[in-house]
Parts: structure tokens; C-alpha cells; sequence
């Protein structure tokens, strides 16, 4: 078993996980946007939950909404950037399955656990 406590620290940051999954944290301020076109998992979906705040997802080309209780799946391979539209933090909570990042917080290749 493994276990941590969800803390929001400003940008992202992995929490924990395994060789089969990964949680991390991602905190984009007011205004900002992170990803974009060139932003895509090769090797792992990737499901996010909005802890708080109000923002804008593209993936794949479509805008989606986002609020607090929004969960939405990436699948690997989707492009994908997200924009804080609100006047404060837009936290969310993401998990990687396969693991996308090494302990150093470095983008795996795909396919790499």
C-alpha cells in the first residue's frame, strides 16, 4: 500500500504512485495556460478532477469547460492544454496510467513505466 495527503502547491507536481499508475497535482493561476498542440502522453491516459476554480481544456481540438467536479478522461495520444478562466487558482487532481513522469518530474518516454 502506498499513501499521501493531496497538497496544492502552484504548478505541477507529481504525489505519488507505482509502475502501473501516478497521481500528481497540477495549480494554474488566473489567466494563465499550460499544454497546448505539442502537449499529448504517448504512453498513458490521463484522467483529471477539478478540485476548485473554473477554467477551459482543449484535447484533441475540442473546448471543453471546466468546474470544480469536472473529471475527464485523456486518452494517450490526445494533444490537450488548460486555461484558468477564473479569478482564482484552478487546482486539479491527475492520474496517469500508466506513469507518465519519473521522480524527477521528467516526461517518460512512451511505453516506459
Amino acid at each position: 500500500m502506498l499513501s499521501t495527503s493531496v497538497r496544492f502547491k502552484k504548478g505541477f507536481h507529481v504525489l505519488i504512485g507505482d509502475g502501473r499508475s501516478q497521481a500528481a497535482t497540477l495549480v494554474i493561476q488566473p489567466g494563465a495556460k499550460v499544454g497546448g498542440p505539442q502537449n499529448r502522453h504517448g504512453g498513458a491516459d490521463q484522467w483529471i478532477y477539478v478540485e476548485d476554480g473554473e477554467g477551459m481544456a482543449e484535447i484533441a481540438g475540442e473546448i471543453l469547460a471546466l468546474a470544480r467536479g469536472s473529471l475527464v478522461l485523456i486518452q494517450r495520444g490526445e494533444s490537450h492544454g488548460f486555461r484558468n478562466t477564473g479569478e482564482g487558482e484552478l487546482r486539479i487532481l491527475t492520474f496517469y496510467v500508466p506513469p507518465a513522469y519519473d521522480e524527477n518530474e521528467k516526461e517518460l518516454p512512451a511505453g516506459l513505466p
